[in-house]
């Protein structure tokens, strides 16, 4: 059991901030720079980049190797532009799911087989997952959705290319998991190049996850990720590395260009990407899982 510790630090200013950096050996040519940038960027937020230059086993946490400030901020503005790129690409793999989802189950299964219960595995999830769903429904403001409950009232819920429209691609994550197996799943899985259904359930969920980062301008460099599936049999080219480390950041930038070439052939999240890790600072590829040479793959070509 963890000991009781009282938290004692107490708040300090940008200079002491600048002045603590200072002793911990990290370089910094302006001091009045660096103020401004811990003015609008706050130095804990900072921190998770200065982490993993420093022995932060020692009580002053000093840095290990020679750094400056203005490497920390490029290291920064780096996972920034990382991190829009991969929000972009994850968009139009969530509007593609929707549709794929939406198309299948509502030609087989009806327009509102979404509360259909013997649909689904799980009936303590089912309900959990459409009670969260009537809260997005109720939170919309889309015209469609108004529409509906203003002209119709049988059933009360809208139909599913309406009440999906409006769900997260987390929510509709779960929804799908929980469905039982069946030819709609299948055909889905097939469209997005996978033979497991599975492989694509675990993608979608690691997916939705990466998405709630980046909306939260959280850090995605240097992350421990939830473990990624690599398929073992793809339909498509998957890359050919078979030391992926499937909690890294890498391993999820793979699936993103496996799922965009199906999507978005003429997509341009490979070029980008590459010429982003062209000036990737610090050296910290291998810190995302990139492997040596990783860009002279087939796949990446």
């Amino acid at each position: 059991m963890l000991q009781a510790m009282q938290y004692k630090k107490a708040p300090i200013t940008i200079t002491e901030q600048i002045e603590q950096l200072q002793a911990r050996g990290l370089e910094i040519a302006n001091p009045e720079k660096a103020a401004h940038y811990l003015s609008n960027i706050s130095y804990y937020r900072l921190r998770a980049y200065t982490y993993p230059f420093q022995d932060n086993d020692k009580e002053n946490q000093p840095f290990n190797r020679k750094i400056s400030f203005d490497d920390i901020i490029h290291l920064y503005v780096f996972d920034r532009q990382l991190r829009l790129l991969v929000f972009n690409a994850i968009e139009k793999i969530e509007i593609a799911f929707r549709t794929k989802v939406i198309y299948h189950f509502s030609l087989d299964k009806g327009a509102f087989w979404y509360v259909n219960p013997s649909l689904f595995n799980n009936p303590v999830q089912f309900a959990n997952d459409i009670a969260k769903l009537q809260e997005e429904i109720n939170r919309s403001k889309e015209t469609f959705i108004k529409h509906y409950h203003k002209t119709y009232t049988d059933p009360k819920v809208p139909p599913c290319w309406m009440a999906l429209e409006v769900s997260s691609i987390g929510l509709l994550s779960k929804i799908f998991s929980n469905l039982k197996e069946n030819k709609c799943k299948d055909a889905i899985a097939k469209h997005f190049g996978l033979k497991d259904v599975g492989v694509l359930e675990n993608w979608l969920r690691c997916i939705s996850l990466l998405r709630n980062l980046c909306a939260h301008h959280c850090r995605i460099w240097n992350r421990r990720m939830t473990k990624l599936a690599i398929p073992k049999k793809p339909i498509y080219d998957f890359i050919e590395n078979k030391h992926i480390i499937e909690y890294k950041l890498y391993a999820y930038l793979c699936t993103l260009q496996y799922l965009l070439n199906i999507i978005s052939p003429e997509h341009s999240f490979k070029k980008n990407l590459i010429a982003l890790m062209g000036n990737c600072p610090l050296a910290q590829e291998k810190e995302m899982g990139f492997p040596k040479n990783w860009n002279q793959e087939q796949f990446w070509k």
